[in-house]
């Protein structure tokens, strides 16, 4: 575009330039003939001139010099032609006679716009040749660039193979491929240190934890524990219990970050919920209904599917107000589970973060729906939660259309 604008540009001044330079030009000649013509007019007063381009005229009194444009016929091309004209009074032994020289315009006009247009012609192919010059070598130059770029959008930490880049003869895309590639591999590696470092603290976590509460349980069952004691130590082996599920639990989240569940097969969620209820029927005194609909088929790992419906009914049973029942609906391949509350949450844009508690109940460890949401995330379900008022009830809906 900046190309196209400076051609105008040039183009215009070009074009006025050149039309001074012949006009400035055309008045020489003039000026000249005249001088010709009045020298002629001097040795033999009687000359008339050659008509249309000179002629001599007696008048009556002298007139001002004159230059204009005026439209003539010419017999030679036998039609009217423009020309430049040049008039003055010569004082000839006391007689005025009017001198007129005139030049035919046309062929100038023939010339400049021939030197305009040739100009233009010669930028413009210059231009298109440019253009494509630089265009073919732009995209040799930053093939590289895209390449490598591409190559960045697709890397993944998960990934084992070391990212490589395209070198380019551009200095700074080569230095700059070869920073990110010192870059992404210590990114590698301090993730494959974290990760290692995650599994290997919460596995060897479980051994010690175990071995507490075997000795906890010795000391409580012998016989010498005074009641004290064994309110303390049974308050210590809660902790403990609560610690165990909290480790499971970060162990989960760090599979799920670390896609270890590869085992994915199709699933009706109506029978995950209908057995996880029958399980927790068995564990708690909370009424659980069930209203079955359409049947949700899905693809994922069994075990998730599992963990996901167990601690959205562990979620609703911990915090049903006054041992209300609780309920499970699926309609429209939407699961609904619903429990009895006195308020709305406080916070409900952050029920699904990590930790996150409104309620003051020990049992709970902040992690359950933040799995939920986690495994929501990693096969593409929507999650979502909200407060009915008008019946004081907290419904938490799972949406499965995402994949249907």
């Amino acid at each position: 575009m900046t190309s196209i604008v400076l051609l105008l540009i040039s183009g215009v001044i070009l074009f006025i330039y050149t039309k001074l330079l012949l006009d400035n030009e055309i008045e020489e000649e003039l000026y000249s003939n005249k001088a010709r013509l009045e020298k002629l007019l001097v040795e033999d007063p009687s000359i008339k001139g050659v008509s249309p381009v000179m002629e001599v005229e007696q008048v009556l009194k002298p007139e001002k010099l004159k230059v204009s444009d005026t439209l003539i016929f010419d017999p030679s091309q036998n039609e009217i032609e423009l020309f430049r004209q040049l008039s003055e009074t010569k004082e000839i032994d006391g007689k005025y006679y009017r001198v007129t020289v005139r030049a035919m315009v046309i062929e100038s006009e023939d010339i400049l716009f021939a030197i305009v247009f040739t100009f233009t012609g010669i930028v413009f192919l210059a231009f298109i040749f440019l253009f494509f010059l630089n265009k073919s070598r732009n995209k040799k130059l930053w093939e590289p660039f895209f390449i490598n770029l591409d190559r960045l959008k697709n890397f993944s930490l998960k990934s084992n193979k070391s990212l490589n880049f395209e070198d380019s003869e551009i200095l700074e895309f080569h230095e700059l491929s070869t920073e990110l590639e010192l870059l992404t591999s210590k990114i590698q590696i301090d993730y494959r240190n974290l990760k290692q470092f995650t599994e290997d603290v919460s596995h060897e976590m479980q051994t010690p934890l175990a071995i507490m509460q075997a000795k906890i349980d010795t000391v409580i069952n012998d016989e010498s524990t005074s009641e004290s004691q064994f309110a303390k130590f049974s308050s210590l082996q809660e902790d403990i219990q609560r610690l165990k599920q909290l480790n499971k639990k970060l162990i989960l989240l760090a599979k799920i970050d670390n896609d270890q569940f590869v085992n994915t097969e199709t699933l009706n969620i109506n029978n995950v919920f209908q057995d996880a209820i029958e399980n927790l029927k068995e564990l708690t005194t909370t009424e659980i209904n069930f209203i079955d609909g359409n049947p949700i088929n899905v693809k994922m790992d069994k075990s998730l599917a599992v963990v996901l419906c167990n601690n959205l009914l562990s979620n609703a049973i911990k915090h049903t107000g006054n041992s209300s029942p609780i309920t499970v609906r699926i309609k429209n391949d939407i699961a609904f589970v619903e429990n009895k509350g006195t308020i709305a949450l406080s916070k409900p844009d952050q029920i699904f973060e990590r930790f996150y508690k409104e309620s003051k109940k020990d049992e709970s460890t902040g992690l359950g729906l933040s799995i939920v949401k986690k495994v929501c995330d990693y096969y593409g379900f929507t999650p979502s939660y909200r407060f009915r008022e008008s019946e004081k009830l907290h419904i938490f809906q799972i949406d499965f259309n995402t994949q249907l």
